[in-house]
């Protein structure tokens, strides 16, 4: 099978370890992250890391839907198992076949639209971690577990080096990195709570536990 990213004109992504790029520091807590039990609040970019990712971004964005494409064929390149929070294009297994999905476009562009949104904020920190935690808890509606979040980052990065080309610094990374980071730990605090909201809904609802206690009895008999 050929490789579906050879038509676009960049590499097949590669294996990556947990945590985002090549920045260290980065990687670290956010695989601390990954192990913990509860999110934190999250690290704030600075003021140097914005303008980064806002002129970065500027850049970027008459690409946002091939980086798109890109992203998602190289996140189910290297993490599969990802396909299967995503129902409407889970069976395909061809990655070429998948690059021409029209779900997987669309899906795309409301990845990139999100990130534009977030690139946005990023000077209305309160506006950036409501809408970073409302992600977090359409995400439980959708069976979207935490444990996929940062692959995302991970391969966002990969896919957009090659259109900033020697545009692209370690400074810039970081700062990518570090906006990931900040996402995706609010989004898991949103996932958390939607998922705590949800058990405690079914557990002072009377008429569920009722329905839920008839049925244990019923299958007892």
């Amino acid at each position: 099978m050929g490789c579906a990213l050879s038509g676009l004109g960049v590499e097949p992504a590669k294996e990556v370890p947990d945590g985002l790029g090549s920045a260290a520091k980065n990687r670290s807590s956010w695989k601390a992250e990954e192990e913990g039990s509860k999110a934190t609040k999250p690290r704030t970019l600075s003021e140097a890391q914005k303008l980064l990712i806002q002129d970065s971004w500027r850049s970027l964005h008459q690409d946002i839907t091939r980086v798109g494409i890109i992203m998602f064929i190289r996140l189910f390149e290297t993490h599969p198992e990802c396909k299967d929070a995503f129902f409407l294009f889970r069976e395909i297994e061809d990655l070429q076949d998948l690059k021409m999905s029209k779900q997987l476009q669309a899906h795309g562009l409301r990845v990139m639209s999100f990130i534009e949104k977030s690139v946005a904020r990023l000077t209305q920190e309160d506006k950036l971690e409501q809408l970073a935690t409302d992600l977090g808890r359409s995400h439980y509606k959708y069976s979207a577990p935490p444990k996929y979040y940062q692959y995302v980052g991970v391969q966002f990065i990969g896919a957009v080096k090659p259109f900033l080309k020697d545009r692209w610094t370690l400074e810039v990374e970081e700062a990518w990195e570090g906006l990931f980071a900040y996402i995706t730990t609010l989004m898991k605090k949103g996932y958390q709570e939607a998922e705590r909201g949800c058990g405690m809904n079914k557990s002072t609802d009377p008429e569920k536990t009722e329905t839920s206690s008839i049925g244990s009895i019923q299958n007892s008999v």
